[in-house]
């Protein structure tokens, strides 16, 4: 008998089929370890955390920027292939995504506010490197998709052609804001290591423990990033539209 979450396959298709939900499951625990490994980072070699502009304001920033645009926001990607959100009103699993995307940027906002306030305070100059222009590049971006996705499939008096065209355009760039997140996050991860080891500390070429904790962060960021992204790509994953073969082909109970 079939596993729930998957769709009904043609006999001799020959393709041994991944459920959706255990999948999910082990996402989520990806994504709570990727949010546990930066807080630990930061409590136990960066000095934990305060929001008055010093060095342990600044390490807000790493953890609400994976927890957000990395995380939360690949959960928000995901919304649309939850199995029972394929049959039903579209309408409320719409308000999930967007309102988990909204968490997701008020996360990255205070993230920006934590890490210019540091600057701030302490004299450093703002935007200099590679990584904060592509960091800033990818929460204005995300700002943009997030004002036009609402304008364009919240808003009940938005026309059906508008949706039409620009919903291949809001997958797109939803999954390029996701790769530009995961870039930023690592480059911000090997920029904080280069300036923090250095005087009085092992060096960073000396791969102390700390690097090898961080490193391994910035791994699990990718393969979380890459896990959602092939979860994205996969066909069999995507809710059927109604004017689509699939949608007329039966499906699972679990799925009804």
């Amino acid at each position: 008998m079939p596993r729930a979450g998957l769709r009904h396959c043609p006999a001799g298709a020959g393709m041994l089929e991944l459920p959706f939900l255990p999948f999910c499951a082990l996402l989520g625990g990806l994504g709570a370890v990727c949010v546990a490994f930066v807080s630990a980072w930061c409590q136990r070699w960066r000095g934990g955390f305060a929001w008055d502009g010093s060095a342990q304001m600044f390490n807000w920033h790493p953890v609400l920027m994976v927890t957000g645009m990395v995380v939360l926001y690949g959960a928000a990607a995901l919304v649309y292939r939850l199995p029972f959100s394929w049959s039903g009103p579209k309408f409320p699993w719409k308000v999930l995504h967007g309102a988990l995307a909204l968490v997701a940027f008020g996360l990255a906002v205070l993230g920006l506010v934590a890490v210019f306030s540091f600057h701030n305070a302490q004299g450093t100059p703002n935007m200099y490197s590679l990584h904060s222009w592509l960091g800033l590049a990818t929460v204005l971006l995300f700002s943009c998709q997030w004002l036009a996705g609402f304008v364009s499939f919240l808003l009940p008096w938005a026309p059906a052609w508008l949706r039409a065209l620009y919903k291949p355009v809001h997958v797109f760039f939803g999954s390029t804001i996701l790769t530009l997140a995961m870039v930023s996050c690592v480059s911000g991860i090997n920029e904080k290591l280069f300036f923090s080891l250095k005087n009085g500390t092992t060096a960073y070429s000396q791969l102390p423990s700390e690097a090898v904790f961080a490193n391994t962060l910035g791994l699990l960021i990718l393969l979380f990033g890459v896990l959602v992204l092939w979860a994205l790509a996969r066909p069999d994953w995507k809710r059927p539209e109604p004017d689509s073969v699939d949608a007329h082909q039966p499906l699972l109970s679990a799925e009804r």
